[in-house]
């Protein structure tokens, strides 16, 4: 009975790619002067390709007439200054531009930050695991690229297309036409066929990268269940037809992006050869100079190369306009209500007071006894969809244990997070008060660094972070000791484990083999030392209540059953604890066990109660001691 994987991230953005794009380049505020710079100096630095090949085309023609060397010296100098200035003008604008991206992209993560940790809680769990990752990091990044690969793009395009055809028109004005027709062309349909494509690429084919990755991800974190269940192949075969899907969809995209490209090559090639027929034309009426025919040719030649790069910045604006789509719902982020923004350090609060906020506002609630949590007619679920678990009535007293069983999928980690007020319910009310006043207040209306205090989530996703044994625990409760963190260590059952990496134990730097690239000397930890770890952390916290999913995971039968028992047999008596968990034959020690299913609370009682009247549990249990073959709950 593995936990449920975590829902898709309820934190969409209304508005329109277009506006969403507006609205992130404004957060990011690049400079107007720098950005005017960087788009001039890159139409520089293509009027110098265009100029060179130009000037190249009149320099060869007037050569062949063998006129007197210093007829040619002007357009010998202009290629030299014009190839010169063409790098240097390029890395200016380079050099420009991505100053003014980095900029931007420094400001927007900054921002989005600063607004995260400002906001409700609710406004991050609502995230699936990767997402806000995703966010404040390929998408920021998408939308900092966007200024260099599509917005600087089209506007050196502009200026460098506007500059060739009034050249151009001076010498020939037919040519001028030819060229701007192509030009016009070039800039409006080329990037819209491209556009197309990169719209039927990102969008039309979300639904199926999303589908492959969590098809695979599914796989991956359910391989013994499925293959217990004999259902890999059905796994294996749903990945494929996602796979098949995503192929199908990419070939769609590519079509207009194809055509895209063939258009623009055909325009300019168009181009090239009308204003070659013009000039033809010219020249025979004696209008123009055989060696204008040259320039007349050249120059929409090398206008092609702005051309060819708009597809791709077309492509870049699209990617960019979702990206933004992403980032505008945290840039929105609502500011927390007033009562849970306020400052616990500004007002003097003992240690064994916390705030607690209601309609009447905040009180202190002094030499605190222990908490209690109450949930009546609770539903819980991600904001914006249907509720998983319906009915759920829960009165958690101090020191009572309660476990939580039932089939994968059923929404008992999200159950687990609307305890821990990071969900807030979605029918019904979550309640806590302290047990000497009974006035409970909405656990959402908790003030949040006191709730913090309070009650401790120990997920199943939880990080470990690449820094010491002793940094990682110390993340639930700065002031412990490192006796206290032994004893933590030792009653997660890693006192073995710590003892073998020397005196020097609580040093050691760790990290997780699933995480980032780690340095020298890092410890990686395996998936059973990594759960005990966060196991440990939980106790250092000494929290009221703790709030527990899977400690059991990726640990043998009998190590899981003693962890899982060390957790329902608290040494403090006033601390509670929810579990989450699928190995039952410890839960004799837990005072009530809930057995989640069908979205509902489907059975309830104590661990021999349920044994005595409950047949599905009964099976899983009399399974787990191996009295059957196949577990009923699992």
């Amino acid at each position: 009975m593995k936990t449920e994987a975590t829902t898709t991230s309820p934190v969409e953005s209304p508005v329109s790619g277009r506006r969403a794009l507006l609205l992130v380049l404004d957060e990011m505020r690049p400079d107007p002067w720098r950005l005017l710079l960087g788009a001039v100096t890159g139409a520089a630095a293509v009027a110098c390709s265009i100029a060179l090949l130009g000037v190249s085309g009149w320099l060869i023609t007037r050569a062949a007439q063998q006129p007197p060397i210093l007829f040619l010296m002007v357009a010998i100098v202009g290629v030299r200054a014009f190839g010169i200035g063409r790098g240097v003008l390029r890395y200016c604008e380079r050099l420009v531009s991505h100053d003014v991206a980095l900029r931007g992209v420094v400001r927007l993560r900054e921002t989005l930050f600063g607004r995260l940790a400002a906001a409700d809680d609710t406004v991050a769990a609502g995230l699936k695991r990767g997402d806000l990752l995703a966010r404040l990091g390929a998408d920021v990044d998408e939308l900092g690229d966007v200024i260099v690969r599509g917005v600087l793009p089209f506007v050196t395009a502009i200026l460098t297309g506007l500059a060739s055809v009034v050249a151009v028109g001076i010498i020939l004005p037919e040519a001028g036409a030819v060229l701007a027709t192509a030009v016009l062309i070039a800039i409006v349909a080329v990037p819209g066929l491209a556009g197309i494509g990169g719209r039927r690429d990102v969008l039309g084919t979300a639904q199926a990268r999303t589908e492959m990755s969590e098809n695979v991800l599914a796989l991956f974190d359910n391989l013994p269940e499925l293959t217990v269940s004999g259902r890999v192949p059905d796994q294996l075969a749903a990945i494929r037809r996602s796979d098949d899907e995503l192929s199908h969809g990419l070939d769609r995209a590519a079509r207009p992006a194809s055509w895209a490209a063939g258009l623009g090559s055909a325009v300019m090639s168009a181009a090239v050869l009308g204003s070659l027929v013009t000039g033809v034309i010219a020249v025979n009426e004696g209008r123009i100079r055989e060696v204008a025919l040259a320039v007349l040719t050249f120059v929409p030649l090398a206008l092609a190369e702005v051309v060819a790069g708009l597809p791709a910045a077309a492509v870049s604006l699209v990617r960019a306009s979702e990206a933004a789509r992403r980032v505008v719902p945290l840039l929105a982020t609502p500011e927390p209500d007033s009562h849970r923004t306020l400052d616990v350090q500004a007002r003097p609060v003992p240690n064994s007071a916390y705030l607690m906020a209601g309609q009447k506002g905040l009180r202190l609630v002094r030499e605190l006894p222990g908490l209690h949590l109450r949930a009546q007619d609770l539903a819980v679920g991600w904001p914006g969809r249907e509720p998983a678990v319906r009915g759920v009535n829960l009165d958690l007293t101090a020191g009572r244990r309660i476990a939580v069983v039932g089939p994968s999928g059923q929404g008992k980690s999200t159950l687990l997070r609307t305890l821990a007020g990071l969900l807030p319910a979605a029918e019904g009310h979550m309640l806590m008060d302290d047990t000497d006043v009974g006035d409970g207040v909405e656990l959402l209306d908790v003030h949040t660094r006191s709730l913090r205090h309070m009650v401790h989530l120990a997920a199943d996703d939880a990080h470990v972070f690449g820094t010491t044994v002793r940094e990682n625990l110390r993340v639930a409760n700065k002031d412990a000791t490192d006796p206290e963190l032994l004893a933590a260590l030792r009653r997660a059952g890693l006192g073995e484990w710590i003892s073998g990496l020397g005196a020097d134990g609580l040093d050691v730097v760790v990290g997780d083999p699933a995480g980032p690239g780690q340095g020298a000397g890092t410890h990686l930890l395996s998936g059973g030392i990594r759960r005990r770890m966060l196991m440990a952390r939980a106790f250092v916290s000494g929290a009221p209540v703790l709030l527990v999913d899977e400690p059991a995971e990726h640990l043998d039968a009998a190590t899981a059953d003693d962890l899982v028992a060390e957790v329902l047999a608290s040494p403090r008596a006033d601390q509670s604890a929810v579990v989450v968990t699928h190995r039952l034959s410890p839960l004799a020690a837990a005072d009530e066990v809930l057995v989640i299913d069908g979205g509902v609370v489907a059975a309830r009682g104590t661990h021999d109660e349920l044994i005595a009247t409950y047949a599905p549990y009964r099976s899983a249990w009399a399974a787990e001691r191996r009295e059957i073959p196949a577990p009923a709950l699992s």
